[in-house]
């Protein structure tokens, strides 16, 4: 009787071990991510900080006429982050040098950006497709003086591609 009591005792420990050893359970699926997250990633690639400009076809129109030459080289890096800061080189004034953004609506479709430059405050509505990114804005007039003349109040449309 010892006997069987023994081996019923192995059997049950046996088991338990078995059954406490099978496999980790695989790692949870993370969460999709918000509408935010997404255009975010849009404006800022997958490492968080993404430079557009206008080489590889890009182009600036204001009011529907081609004003690309007035901005040669012209980059503008955005990046994630709590502060969603950008940067910004050969603006030709119409852009500041840095400052931060921010969504301006719930469809994370437009943004702005801080500054004292003529595009800062405005509405920009952007398109992101592929290595494309569409930038529309409008400047109104009277707002958009440079020394007294009204030089850069329009429509704009930046084609910028990723640099």
């Amino acid at each position: 009787m010892k006997s069987l009591i023994t081996r019923f005792f192995v059997l049950a420990v046996v088991v338990g071990v078995i059954s406490s050893c099978g496999g980790d359970e695989p790692n949870p699926t993370p969460p999709p991510p918000s509408p935010e997250q997404e255009a975010v990633e849009k404006l800022t690639g997958p490492d968080g900080s993404q430079a557009w400009g206008l080489q590889n076809g890009g182009s600036v129109t204001r009011d529907g006429t081609a004003v690309t030459d007035l901005y040669d080289g012209f980059r503008l890096t955005l990046n994630a982050g709590t502060s969603r800061t950008y940067t910004s080189a050969n603006n030709n004034d119409l852009f500041d040098n840095s400052g931060n953004w921010s969504f301006t609506d719930g469809t994370f479709s437009k943004f702005e950006l801080t500054g004292s430059a003529p595009a800062s405050g405005r509405e920009i509505t952007f398109t992101q497709t592929a290595d494309n990114l569409r930038l529309d804005f409008n400047i109104p007039a009277p707002g958009a003086r440079i020394n007294g003349v009204f030089a850069i109040a329009g429509s704009y449309t930046f084609n910028l591609t990723r640099n």
